[in-house]
């Protein structure tokens, strides 16, 4: 039976546009013709692309025929991608003609079977598709240990660990995500504002469950916010799910109407804690619906959720979507549930927590025990259920035998009219242990005493930033995330020798 989508929009990229029909055809020709050149169940393939049709069919192609997506960013330089590709024993990759380079630095430009977008003649990502062969195996899958997705995680120390992510990890999360959104989700007409990259998590996630729901994507390939704004303006999206820098980008843009707004159904805030005063500042301006989340690429992407009914709380992560349980325990041990109100490690459980890390069995074991996720964020439950993020169990800042949480700092920061962005992180401190730096980047003349000012009349004495930092931008991951990890490894170059805490 012809689905009744099947004449839909599919995705937008550029001037290019893809109906379902196509894309079904296109990755199935893709598929075909991999498997013609020797592509079999549990092949691994390097993907590294921007958002773009090209990422889609090839992600689609390759879990027809039974493989995994080794998840790529496209940024990434030689160094980076020399970990990655060995480490995940890729033996296929496709990206364009620009990332040769690479390769050839790192010994697999001649090892990897390798083809191009922009390429030409045996290494044609086009020309296999242009094949339209349909000869495609049928195969055998289960779909609980079979992996769909090696994402590699950032973290905060030593080198990035492979998240093995299965089809029933994926495909629950989506389910997951679409039945707590199901009064959105559920409308026609969705058309996604594809800004989180899909080579991350959330990015990916989010353009299954626009497609899985009749949707059209539009792929942005960068966040560059003239471009953002063009698009807005055109396609008139109505989901956007993005971090906090995105949010500030779009209401610091020059060129800002309230009307540029008015198409959205629903805004989601994830990657990281979403300021108060930028979740105020966006819901004055838009009737959309604007919930925080939360998640990690070991829980495929998505844990918990702010409701879309009844009682929504500015800066709580809210509450488990469903099929998923979540508590607080004790940060020493992970062993006992804190009291309600009091801080500990987030942990959780549920389908969509991952098989575990590749190749890193000890890892895994300290990650998961007995089912339960550790997340390693520090957390709070109120007495309505409602979840929030207070820290990283290694971002904790302990000065003079106080424990210090920064995104509390960061939420007094943010609410001073000239902080743009802001980064809290503790530093070595003789006397105190630690003390407390903010890394600032602002919208006019500010003095670091007014900020002072600003945060001693908000905060306990302790809290209070005694360093700060004026920065013209702070640095930020693809996905716009805040790097706090760069601002701290930059100030250990200066404590060379001191033990560093946070």
């Amino acid at each position: 039976m012809e689905s009744k989508y099947f004449n839909h929009l599919a995705a937008v990229d550029g001037e290019r546009a893809l109906t379902f029909r196509e894309l079904k055809k296109s990755s199935e020709y893709l598929a075909s013709a991999l498997f013609k050149q020797g592509f079999k169940k549990g092949d691994k393939l390097a993907l590294m692309l921007p958002n773009s049709i090209e990422y889609l069919i090839t992600f689609f192609a390759v879990h027809r025929l039974g493989g995994t997506i080794v998840q790529v960013n496209p940024m990434y330089q030689p160094h980076e991608l020399d970990h990655i590709l060995k480490d995940s024993e890729a033996a296929w990759f496709v990206g364009y003609k620009e990332e040769a380079r690479k390769l050839e630095e790192i010994g697999l430009l001649h090892t990897l079977k390798v083809y191009y977008v922009d390429g030409d003649g045996e290494q044609s990502f086009y020309d296999l598709i242009q094949e339209k062969s349909t000869s495609l195996p049928v195969i055998d899958m289960n779909l609980k240990e079979d992996v769909a997705i090696f994402q590699y995680t950032g973290g905060t120390t030593g080198k990035p660990k492979g998240v093995m992510l299965t089809h029933y990890n994926i495909v629950a999360n989506l389910h997951q995500t679409y039945e707590y959104g199901i009064e959105v989700y559920r409308e026609s007409g969705h058309r996604l504002l594809g800004i989180a990259p899909m080579f991350h998590a959330m990015g990916m996630t989010s353009m299954i469950l626009c497609l899985f729901t009749g949707g059209t994507y539009i792929a942005v390939r960068r966040f560059e916010i003239n471009h953002v704004f063009q698009l807005i303006r055109k396609h008139r999206p109505t989901l956007f799910l993005g971090s906090p820098t995105m949010y500030i980008a779009l209401l610091n843009y020059p060129d800002f109407k309230q009307e540029d707004l008015q198409s959205f159904r629903l805004f989601v805030g994830g990657s990281a804690p979403m300021p108060i005063e930028i979740i105020k500042k966006v819901k004055a301006i838009s009737d959309a619906l604007f919930v925080e989340g939360y998640g990690l690429s070991e829980a495929t992407t998505s844990a918990h959720r702010g409701p879309l009914k009844g009682k929504n709380k500015i800066g709580s992560i809210g509450i488990p979507i469903p099929s998923t349980e979540a508590k607080i325990v004790d940060i020493e041990t992970g062993t006992q549930e804190v009291p309600l109100g009091g801080s500990g490690e987030l942990i959780i459980k549920g389908p969509q927590v991952m098989k575990g890390y590749w190749k890193k069995p000890e890892a895994t074991k300290e990650t998961i025990r007995d089912g339960w996720l550790y997340t390693g964020d520090i957390a709070t439950k109120d007495e309505d259920g409602y979840f929030y993020i207070v820290g990283r169990k290694k971002e904790m800042i302990i000065a003079g035998g106080y424990n210090i949480y920064p995104v509390e700092i960061e939420d007094v920061l943010y609410e001073h009219p000239l902080v743009k962005e802001a980064c809290v992180y503790g530093v070595p401190d003789a006397y105190r242990g630690e003390t407390v730096k903010a890394v600032l980047s602002v919208k006019g003349e500010v003095a670091a005493d007014e900020i002072k000012d600003w945060c001693t009349a908000r905060l306990a004495k302790y809290k209070v930033p005694r360093i700060i930092e004026f920065r013209e931008e702070l640095p930020k991951s693809t996905v716009g995330k805040i790097l706090k990890r760069k601002l701290i490894e930059e100030e250990k170059q200066k404590y060379e020798g001191v033990k560093f805490g946070g």
